[in-house]
C-alpha cells in the first residue's frame, strides 16, 4: 500500500514537472523563438505555447520599444574642437528570428554600434553645426544605424542628441565671439542709421532750395525753439543767402 502511494506521488511529480516544462505563456508584446533539437523551427506567441520537454527550447523576445542611453563620447569636430556628446537611442525588434540567430547579444551590439556611429558622424561636422543643426544630425545618425541593424531584425526609430559639453576655454571663446558679433551688428545698424539720416537731410535740402519761403519758415521755427529755452544767451541764425543779397546791393551802389 505504501509503495502504491509513493508510485502515485512520483507519477504526480513527473506530470507536474512535465506540464511545467512544456507550457509557456507569452504576453501580447512577447514572442518565442522555438528551437527543436537545436534547430530553429519557428516563432510563436502571444498566448499559450506548448513545448516538447527536453526536445524544444524557447527564447523570449520583447517587441516593445527599447530606450537606450548612449554614454558620453569624446568627439573631435571638423574644426578641431574637442567635445563630449551623449545621446538617446530608440529601437525595437521587428524580426525576432534574426535578432536571436544573427547576433549574439543584440542589446550590446546596438549600443556599441550607436557609440561608434555617433563619433563618426559628428566628427564630420563643425561645432556650429552640432549646436545649431541637431535635427539634421539626429536624422543622419538614425538612418545609418537603421541600415546597419536591419540585418539583425532591429528597427531604429529615433536618435536624439542630449548634450554637447564644452570645456571652459571654449565656452569663453564662444562668448567672446558672440559679443564681437553683437558689436558688429550694432556698428552696422548705427552706420545704416547715419546713411539714412544723411539721405533724408539731402532730400530736405533739395526741397528747401526749391522754395525760398520755406527757408524763411525754418528760420522762424528755429527762433521759436530758441525763445522757448530758458537761457541767457540767444543765437540768431543768419541765412547765407542774406550775404549774397547784401553783396549784390553794395555792387549796385558803386
Amino acid at each position: 500500500m505504501m509503495l502504491d502511494y509513493l508510485a502515485y506521488l512520483v507519477l504526480a511529480v513527473i506530470v507536474i514537472l512535465f506540464f511545467t516544462s512544456a507550457i509557456r505563456i507569452l504576453r501580447e508584446y512577447q514572442r518565442g523563438v522555438i528551437f527543436t533539437l537545436g534547430r530553429f523551427t519557428g516563432v510563436k506567441g502571444p498566448g499559450l505555447i506548448v513545448l516538447i520537454p527536453f526536445v524544444q527550447q524557447m527564447v523570449r523576445v520583447d517587441l516593445r520599444v527599447v530606450v537606450q542611453d548612449v554614454p558620453p563620447q569624446d568627439v573631435i569636430s571638423r574644426d578641431n574642437v574637442s567635445v563630449k556628446v551623449n545621446a538617446v537611442l530608440y529601437f525595437r525588434i521587428v524580426d525576432p528570428e534574426r535578432a536571436i540567430i544573427k547576433v549574439e547579444d543584440f542589446m550590446a551590439a546596438t549600443s556599441q554600434l550607436a557609440q561608434t556611429t555617433l563619433r563618426s558622424v559628428l566628427g564630420k561636422h563643425e561645432l556650429d553645426e552640432m549646436l545649431a543643426e541637431r535635427d539634421r544630425l539626429n536624422s543622419d545618425i538614425q538612418e545609418i544605424l537603421d541600415q546597419q541593424t536591419d540585418a539583425w531584425g532591429i528597427k531604429v526609430t529615433n536618435v536624439e542628441i542630449k548634450h554637447v559639453d564644452l570645456n571652459e576655454s571654449m565656452i569663453r571663446a564662444i562668448a567672446k565671439q558672440a559679443e564681437a558679433e553683437r558689436l558688429r551688428r550694432a556698428k552696422v545698424i548705427n552706420a545704416e542709421g547715419e546713411q539714412q539720416a544723411a539721405e533724408k537731410l539731402v532730400e530736405a535740402g533739395r526741397m528747401l532750395a526749391q522754395e525760398s519761403q520755406a527757408m524763411q519758415l525754418r528760420y522762424f521755427a528755429a527762433l521759436h525753439d530758441i525763445a522757448g529755452e530758458r537761457s541767457s544767451t540767444v543765437v540768431f541764425p543768419i541765412p547765407i543767402d542774406l550775404f549774397a543779397h547784401l553783396k549784390a546791393a553794395a555792387g549796385e551802389t558803386k
